[in-house]
């Protein structure tokens, strides 16, 4: 063998070497961490979230033109739990699907890519370009969001969805019978609605309720753990109630197999204020994405 042949070969070795190397290290390392449950960073896991104390509240309504699936005003206790001070962002779902492909969009020349038909309702994300939002928009809510995205999100935070309770409890900031956060009168300085703002603003703009929480009303709907359930304030249990399980962990572990309709609540895209109270419910196909619908994260103090 010449000499050249021979340092021809010793290069070739060489670099076989390296890149099977590196592949080595590529399956490890995707394998040795679960990207799907696994959050990429060391911070505290309640921060940017507020406790809401244990205890009761009236939940419900009997406004005059509340809807029949409020009522009966009914008295709930809910444990103490954490709740996110803001709506989930485009900037923080970018985090995830960057880490987690398989909820991501798909891509046109791979079908088999992101995440699975069976888990949205074909516009899953249909305001972003790919796998990138929009422009200047990183601190706004994430919308065009499945449920099962959104649970797939709270999972890999070390998180969940709040319960429909936990919501009401949370969104009235600690006072009762109001039909607002604030008071019992609609008023455009304290919530992004049409025409007043929008359905789509920055988080945070608007003031906190008196727990420190932003955005409970207005902006974007959010999506709940619960299902949907017209006549469950009739049946439900005094404390911790969740609609469709008997507990928590049972939505959260069979969550992909999931098909019936979820309650999502503080509707934003209607510029009637009866629809814009803390009290009013309303509901999707967990496959459902909106221009309108976010959602933001809880986690029971137990599990802190």
């Amino acid at each position: 063998m010449s000499k050249g042949l021979r340092n021809l070969v010793v290069v070739l070795i060489i670099i076989f070497y390296f890149c099977f190397s590196s592949c080595i290290l590529e399956i490890t390392d995707a394998n040795s961490d679960s990207p799907s449950t696994t959050l990429e960073n060391s911070e505290k896991i309640t921060e940017g979230m507020v406790l809401i104390p244990e205890g009761e509240f009236l939940m419900g309504s009997n406004h005059p033109d509340c809807s029949l699936d409020e009522q009966p005003i009914h008295s709930v206790y809910v444990d103490d739990f954490y709740i996110d001070k803001y709506e989930v962002t485009n900037s923080q779902f970018k985090k995830f699907i960057d880490a987690n492909p398989e909820w991501g969009k798909k891509k046109w020349w791979n079908p088999k890519s992101g995440i699975a038909d069976k888990y949205h309702d074909g516009e899953y994300l249909k305001n972003w370009n790919g796998n990138n939002y929009p422009e200047g928009k990183g601190k706004f809510p994430v919308v065009y969001v499945s449920w099962y995205a959104a649970v797939a999100y709270a999972n890999w935070v070390g998180k969940r969805l709040p319960t429909e309770a936990e919501w009401e409890k949370a969104a009235r900031g600690g006072l009762e019978g109001l039909d607002f956060p604030w008071g019992n009168t609609i008023n455009p300085s304290r919530a992004s609605y049409p025409p007043h703002g929008g359905t789509d603003t920055p988080i945070g703009l608007y003031p906190a309720n008196a727990y420190g929480l932003y955005d409970m009303i207005g902006n974007v709907m959010e999506w709940c753990l619960d299902a949907y359930d017209p006549e469950f304030y009739r049946k439900s249990p005094y404390r911790n109630p969740i609609a469709g399980a008997e507990e928590i962990s049972q939505v959260i572990k069979n969550f992909l197999y999931i098909k019936n309709h979820r309650v999502t609540r503080g509707v934003a895209c209607c510029p009637d204020p009866i629809h814009l109270r803390i009290a009013f419910r309303d509901y999707h196909f967990p496959v459902c994405t909106h221009a309108d619908t976010g959602f933001r994260c809880a986690i029971s103090v137990s599990t802190e």
